[in-house]
């Protein structure tokens, strides 16, 4: 089980504190560009073409494509995460706003599925499900979600409409995290690079079992590589083959927490419509607040989401295999379980 040698140094390496005084993670699109991507769903739509279909070639912007090609490298190799803002969401059917979207992602990488339905294109909408169902995923309520990561590289989220109140998006470097439980607790930080069990919550791949185990923070290739979702560690505990969690682990567990909750260490952020959020869950674990929305359900809050495969993404462990499908770059990330068809569906389903 190596390690980092000490606290880690660098761009990915940021505090909450120091984010909140600028806003060079923030790009907003000039007129120009947004032109430019205009024109691009047009040449889509002149070509028939279904969100799938759509690959980085189809969707060409001559002066904004090599500015998401920095970003990219921003997200992988810099901070972590960017705020794209300013798409006038207004003007766009759903579709159109989808196809827009789902170009630009074609500048990150491709679409992996999201969940045991194979939807590529996902809606973050609160559906009306209990979340003390084990099968139901968070991101399906209006209750807060908690530090976690995704389980692909990239994860995209774009702003259809906002909620009356809440659902504000948190943000947090997990290489700062790993640096701050080392000054904190060191003697806690070995745990945190052992091996957790966690709960698939019923999307579970041919031939695997209904967990799987990898550790909290990876040290691989030189790079802090990170994997957690504490709610999803804690129901794991359902099946009686998995390991209880001991003292030391929830222990570690609660420190790290205390660490991610701190507002000098967190970036928080309130989207607004047309803005889209770019974040590579390998360094950066996010959250969102509770909300309260709308009785309207025309008004309703309603994100996009995209699950992103870079092709120039970083090495991954070998571990990772269990719960990516492989560590392969460029091929590798999401959900997929026996009979799924990936697609991208227009409406919350």
């Amino acid at each position: 089980m190596s390690r980092p040698p000490g606290p880690i140094t660098g761009p990915s390496a940021w505090r909450g504190e120091d984010l909140r005084q600028t806003e060079a993670w923030i790009h907003t699109f000039t007129p120009s560009e947004l032109s430019e991507l205009h024109r691009a769903v047009a040449r889509v739509h002149a070509r028939a073409l279904t969100l799938p279909q759509i690959g980085r070639d189809d969707f060409p912007l001559p002066t904004l494509g090599p500015r998401l090609e920095a970003l990219r490298q921003e997200l992988l190799h810099g901070r972590g995460f960017a705020l794209l803002r300013g798409l006038p969401m207004e003007r766009y059917a759903l579709e159109d706003a989808a196809a827009m979207y789902w170009g630009i992602g074609t500048w990150f990488g491709g679409a992996r599925s999201q969940n045991a339905k194979g939807h590529l294109l996902g809606h973050v909408r609160d559906v009306g499900y209990d979340l003390a169902d084990p099968n139901v995923r968070t991101y399906q309520t209006t209750k807060r979600q908690y530090y976690h990561t995704d389980s692909v590289d990239l994860v995209a989220l774009l702003c259809v409409r906002k909620a009356k109140s809440g659902g504000l998006s948190s943000l947090v470097s997990s290489v700062t995290a790993h640096n701050e439980m080392l000054a904190r607790r060191p003697d806690l930080l070995p745990t945190l690079f052992a091996p957790f069990y966690v709960d698939r919550r019923g999307e579970v791949p041919p031939g695997m079992a209904s967990w799987f185990a990898l550790p909290i923070f990876s040290w691989h290739a030189g790079l802090l590589t990170t994997i957690y979702v504490r709610r999803y560690i804690e129901s794991a505990q359902r099946f009686p083959e998995v390991p209880r969690l001991t003292p030391r682990q929830i222990e570690a567990l609660d420190v790290l927490d205390n660490i991610l909750e701190d507002p000098a260490v967190h970036l928080q952020m309130a989207f607004e419509p047309g803005d889209i959020q770019l974040v590579h869950n390998h360094q950066i674990l996010h959250d969102r607040t509770e909300f309260e929305d709308w009785p309207d359900p025309s008004r309703k809050r309603h994100l996009l989401r995209l699950w992103l495969c870079p092709p120039d993404g970083r090495p991954l462990p070998p571990a990772f295999a269990t719960r990516y499908g492989s560590v392969t770059i460029g091929a590798r990330g999401g959900i997929t379980v026996a009979g799924t068809t990936p697609h991208a569906p227009l409406e919350v389903v």
